[in-house]
């Protein structure tokens, strides 16, 4: 399961406040403006920016 697209309408990016997106493998959501990967773990998002990974180029 993954994370339910009522739920992605209202998550924001912690950091940047922009759009978030679920990545193509549902195993995390990107910020496209900040660069940032949040984890999802047991089909929650981890939306800590301490948590976030940089995307790579």
């Amino acid at each position: 399961m993954s994370v339910r697209p009522e739920l992605m309408e209202i998550l924001a990016c912690p950091k940047c406040k922009q759009k978030v997106e679920l990545a193509q493998d549902s195993q995390s959501i990107t910020c496209e403006a900040c660069r940032l990967r949040f984890p999802i773990r047991d089909d929650i998002p981890v939306m800590l920016i301490d948590e976030a990974a940089a995307l790579e180029p």
